[in-house]
């Protein structure tokens, strides 16, 4: 051990800025088996610590309480290092691999697992799963030992799948900060539905050949979620509930669409939403009219009615074709109508006051205040903060469209 920690503080005392990048690179790799070798170190003392029982002397119940104690770490952590401790001991081709470092620490944790699942046939076919796990990345040696697992047992194989399923959640849930946190685990085939769904959609927005995307991959997931429910909540073959279909409310004063500060602008649930969020929401929406005394007690509640209806639309889509933002290309069941002048400021719902914008660049319109649109000839102009002219690049024959 002495010798151990001298090595390691010549590598703590190394400049690495004085150490080539080819060098760096192999001492990389060299230190991944270095610590490989020293896992399976710890786990064969942890083996022996485990079948002496001296443990007990110092009160402890188990072999797991001490680890957690002594090494200062989670229980879970702890279980998990005395449960791959004990199998390595009936697993020697694996306990060699791993102290030569030929083997990751989690290819070993998959193949404990496997002989967890099925110890009698891992004790025959431990060699070639062993050298599965020397040639194959950890994604595809798991599927490998999922094959595994069903070629020898395929009715346990279909009670996981159940039990997987079983296990599926999601939570959906607003936090103190306005946010809504998403989390859940799906089974694979659920899984799968959804992430293929999600990178069509984020296919579909990288072909449209927009602009360099500066959102992150988890925005642009993010963004993608929200399309697909936008999309569904549009269709008119969406069920039904309490007589209309679904959609998202918004509870807004008409001081608050002309841009008062202190009117009332909230989600249903009470969320309180920024005016000028509610005013692009309301760009393209139904309207209910609901006449109040006071604050809450509503006495008199008009028809819903759409704001841009869809005979304008219709028409809306047939000239734009697309994303009036320069340079942007995405489909028009991605865009709101956009009032150039907002109906709460006496805008017309018409074509000649009327743009297609997709979500993100309407919301850039509303909520950043980068860009400022005007309609000159017939046609959006778009202009940046500082008032310049950005490219115009309006669809083929749209131009004309604009002018009839």
């Amino acid at each position: 051990m002495s010798s151990l920690r001298s090595a390691l503080e010549e590598l703590q005392a190394e400049d690495l800025a004085q150490v080539g990048s080819e060098q760096l690179e192999d001492d990389l790799v060299e230190l991944e088996r270095a610590a490989r070798t020293l896992q399976a170190q710890r786990l064969r003392r942890l083996a022996e610590i485990d079948g002496r029982g001296d443990f007990r002397r110092d009160g402890y119940l188990s072999i797991t309480a001490w680890v957690a104690s002594r090494l200062h770490i989670g229980s879970q952590a702890a279980t998990g290092e005395v449960r791959m401790a004990r199998a390595l001991r009936d697993m020697p081709l694996t306990r060699a691999a791993l102290g030569a470092g030929e083997v990751s620490g989690q290819a070993a944790r998959l193949l404990v697992r496997a002989r967890q699942t099925h110890p009698t046939e891992f004790l025959d076919d431990e060699g070639v799963l062993l050298q599965g796990a020397q040639q194959l990345r950890v994604r595809d040696l798991y599927r490998a030992l999922e094959h595994w697992s069903q070629a020898i047992d395929p009715v346990g194989a279909a009670e996981e799948d159940e039990l997987r399923f079983q296990r599926r959640f999601l939570h959906v849930s607003p936090t103190l900060y306005g946010m809504v946190r998403v989390d859940g685990e799906l089974d694979p085939e659920t899984g799968q539905c959804v992430m293929t769904a999600l990178h069509a959609m984020q296919d579909a927005d990288l072909r449209a050949g927009s602009p360099p995307d500066s959102r992150s991959p988890a925005q642009r997931r993010a963004d993608a979620l929200v399309d697909l429910c936008s999309q569904w909540l549009r269709s008119s073959e969406r069920p039904k509930v309490a007589g209309e279909r679904p959609h998202m409310t918004v509870v807004v004063d008409v001081e608050a669409l002309a841009g008062a500060s202190d009117a009332r602008s909230e989600l249903e649930g009470g969320q309180p939403l920024h005016p000028e969020t509610a005013r692009r929401i309301a760009c393209d929406a139904a309207i209910t009219r609901v006449m109040t005394s006071g604050r809450s007690e509503p006495v008199d509640i008009g028809r819903r009615t759409p704001v841009v209806p869809h005979t304008i639309r219709r028409a809306l889509v047939v000239r734009d074709r697309r994303c009036t933002f320069p340079a942007c290309e995405r489909p028009p069941e991605w865009c709101d109508a956009h009032h150039v002048k907002h109906w709460a400021d006496g805008g017309q719902t018409a074509l000649s006051n009327l743009i297609l914008l997709c979500r993100q660049h309407h919301r850039s319109m509303h909520a950043t205040g980068s860009f400022t649109v005007e309609m000159v000839d017939g046609g959006p102009r778009f202009h940046r903060r500082d008032g310049t002219v950005l490219e115009d690049r309006a669809p083929p024959g749209a131009a004309g469209a604009y002018r009839t």
